[in-house]
């Protein structure tokens, strides 16, 4: 029988994919105690970056949350991997997002309430979390957004 979480996955739409491998010399996520941390994902599908540029200069808001929503997919595929069963996620500590955008744009909250929003609607209060929002140059692979975590279980 399926858990409450994979049920609400399912309910939206949302099957996980299998964890993308780490591109450099990192690992995917550290557990330690009952906190996973896991690095920074990139709207991966299919093993292919879809969605890159910068916000503000060819990408919109819109589609960059679309993006950051696929990066929180992703973050859930790894976290997954880490715990086994997302029903033992606790509390979505804390994301980071790093959004690719020239120096001119200042909506980055709004282009990171993809991941955020996609958080609550899948652990529900549990998936409120402290945040960081960030505007940087470039990512890897011209990636629009990346999106890490931080998670407690039981």
């Amino acid at each position: 029988m399926a858990g409450k979480v994979a049920a609400k996955l399912a309910a939206l739409g949302i099957t996980l994919p299998t964890p993308a491998a780490p591109i450099a010399n990192y690992v995917a996520y550290n557990v330690t105690g009952n906190l996973v941390v896991i690095s920074g994902q990139i709207p991966l599908q299919d093993r292919k970056i879809v969605f890159t540029g910068k916000v503000g200069a060819g990408v919109s808001i819109e589609t960059a949350q679309q993006a950051a929503r696929l990066c929180f997919v992703n973050l859930a595929a790894q976290l997954q991997a880490a715990v086994g069963d997302l029903d033992r996620v606790t509390k979505v500590v804390r994301l980071g997002g790093f959004i690719a955008a020239g120096p001119e744009f200042t909506q980055h909250a709004q282009v990171m309430n993809g991941a955020s929003d996609l958080a609550v609607a899948i652990f529900g209060d549990v998936g409120r979390h402290a945040r960081t929002t960030i505007g940087v140059p470039s990512l890897p692979g011209d990636a629009t957004v990346e999106v890490e975590g931080m998670f407690e279980f039981a």
